[in-house]
């Protein structure tokens, strides 16, 4: 009876019945149900509880829910409301206490009513309604708009000529949904036809357009300077911070957002019927869309930006391309080739880095992965045109996941990491590229090793004869000195406060048998430094004849004079001290 009322108060008010937002936890004992009904009276609620099904009504919102276990209404049951927060709490009594209730987060899954299987196909024939409403709307804020335009109404096309195109879309259910869609297409997929084009050419005509795209420059910029790439390896995405969870082994907490919790409620409940093959192509579509949201979320550091939409559309086969894969070895080198043609970071270890996080959120149970979904949900929701492929697969694979078991995504998960994949599967020549690179590289620094040495040599052997020369010089001063030793000469062109006084460079020459190696060098830089003080108006006009005398000798030809003050270094410089003049300033 009290059900039947329930029902004639709905059958009354079922145009204005709203489904309330709502949660579900439990304990061992209880499973807890919060609904949030704001604006409604404590005096209106009603609760009805069988077994699995719970129906709850509060004018005008109501809510129906099919349990994955068996409660009972046997008077422990516990109800709270908080009127500031317009939140309705009931704990229910457990049939079994201690049992578990598996899928309590998936929320679309529990909206569905007890029995309830639809075989309603994913095609659906919408007539176009209000086709000629146009022709009447106004004109006021479009003035340069040209209402004149020839229209075409679109025809919707028959299920015959429907299952004449090409299938693609989540279980390859979809088709002839680009025919209205053109203007969009390019912005979407790479593919160009996909209504007419087949499988074999859609996944040669990806691989001709990596190929073309693949960039040795950029590619070896991010091998060699890979500070950035790194810094992004050492970055902990979100689902590696889920605990265990100690009811259910195996899996991980996922928290869902209310944000996330909204749109599950949003998803309209459904069932998919494929065959074997459709089912393990939708396994193999799933792991390439984890693949690129795992890439993003790490390239960016779990901060989505305006090209996140790009990147996970352009890193996956099944988005870009439409593709459809019959092995995990195939997924993982179609990923790879992506990753090393398309986005900013092109390195073989962000691959491994993503393979690496898809394990993990596979083996963290449906709940991760659909957490994962919900976010590529709403990455393209907010993005134009990409929210069409919630349509063609994101949408169907968050209602999908909620229904599939767990053990299967742990078995993928193992498969998943026990694939190998190495840099010569990619089939750009990228190993022969990092080795002709290493060569070169290995090149540049020998060379350039080798110039350093040689250039330090070299200066090495003019320092050597340098000192060489000098101590010749000094062998023959004791015969000079005793033409005195050179007077050092103020030179007024100086400052005078705390300047050093060079000592002259002009000096006599001695007759020498032989050129000694290294001296050449240094007679030609005394007497570019003698040009250079005499076009100064140094102190060379004042010298004494004697000092600027240059002794001849009958010697041999090729003979260089040279007269050094005794003892002295000629490039030597000394401070120079308060009284010039003082017997103790000897040069």
């Amino acid at each position: 009876m009290r059900e039947r009322a329930l029902f004639l108060v709905l059958i009354t008010e079922r145009s204005t019945m709203i489904t309330p937002a709502f949660d579900l936890s439990q304990d061992p004992e209880y499973l807890i149900l919060s609904v949030r009904v704001p604006y409604t009276r404590t005096s209106e609620f009603d609760l009805y509880i069988d077994g699995t099904d719970i129906k709850f009504y509060a004018k005008p919102y109501f809510l129906r829910l099919t349990l994955p276990g068996r409660v009972v209404e046997d008077g422990r049951e516990k109800a709270t409301f908080d009127i500031d927060k317009g939140l309705f709490t009931v704990q229910i009594p457990k049939e079994v206490a201690g049992e578990h209730f598996e899928g309590l987060q998936m929320l679309t899954s529990l909206l569905a009513p007890r029995g309830s299987r639809s075989a309603k196909p994913l095609l659906e024939d919408i007539s176009p309604d209000c086709s000629e409403s146009a022709g009447h709307a106004e004109a006021e804020d479009e003035e340069e708009f040209d209402w004149q335009v020839e229209q075409e109404v679109y025809v919707e096309r028959s299920e015959e000529e429907l299952s004449g195109l090409q299938k693609y879309g989540f279980g390859n259910k979809r088709a002839g949904v680009f025919a209205r869609l053109q203007e969009e297409l390019s912005d979407v997929i790479d593919v160009k036809n996909p209504d007419s084009t087949t499988k074999a050419e859609r996944r040669q005509a990806r691989l001709v357009a990596e190929a073309s795209a693949f960039s040795p420059d950029h590619y070896l910029a991010d091998l060699f300077e890979d500070d950035e790439i790194k810094r992004l390896l050492k970055f902990r995405p979100w689902w590696t911070n889920l605990c265990s969870s100690p009811e259910q082994e195996g899996e991980l907490v996922t928290p869902f957002s209310d944000e996330e919790k909204e749109q599950l409620r949003k998803f309209k409940n459904q069932s998919y019927l494929l065959d074997k093959t459709s089912r393990y192509q939708a396994w193999l579509s799933l792991v390439d869309v984890i693949l690129a949201y795992c890439y993003e979320v790490r390239s960016t550091e779990g901060e989505h930006n305006v090209e996140s939409p790009w990147t996970i559309r352009k890193l996956s086969g099944t988005l870009c391309w439409l593709e459809t894969y019959s092995s995990l070895q195939e997924v993982l080198v179609s990923f790879g080739r992506r990753v090393v043609c398309y986005p900013l970071y092109r390195h073989f270890d962000m691959v491994a880095a993503a393979v690496s996080d898809a394990a993990k959120v596979l083996r963290s149970g449906k709940a991760c992965i659909l957490k994962c979904l919900l976010d590529i949900h709403k990455v393209f929701r907010q993005n134009d045109p990409a929210y069409i492929l919630n349509d063609l697969y994101i949408t169907d694979y968050c209602i999908w996941i909620q229904k599939i078991k767990s053990k299967k995504l742990s078995a993928l998960a193992t498969a998943l990491q026990k694939i190998s994949l190495q840099k010569k599967d990619l089939d750009l020549d990228i190993e022969e590229l990092e080795e002709a690179a290493a060569m070169v590289a290995e090149e540049d620094e020998e060379s350039s090793s080798g110039s350093g040495d040689s250039s330090t040599s070299e200066e090495d052997d003019e320092r050597e004869a340098e000192e060489r020369a000098c101590a010749k010089s000094r062998g023959g001063g004791g015969e000079s000195s005793k033409d005195g030793p050179l007077q050092p000469q103020r030179d007024s062109s100086v400052p005078q406060e705390g300047a050093a006084t060079a000592l002259s460079t002009e000096s006599s020459v001695h007759i020498l048998p032989q050129t000694p190696e290294g001296v050449q060098p240094l007679i030609q830089e005394l007497g570019e430094l003698r040009i250079a003080q005499e076009s100064h108006g140094g102190p060379e006009a004042e010298r004494k004849p004697s000092q600027q005398s240059i002794a001849s000798s009958g010697g041999s030809s090729g003979a260089i004079l040279l007269e050094c003050s005794p003892g002295r270094n000629p490039f030597l410089v000394l401070p120079e001290r308060e009284d010039p003049h003082s017997p103790d300033f000897i040069s």
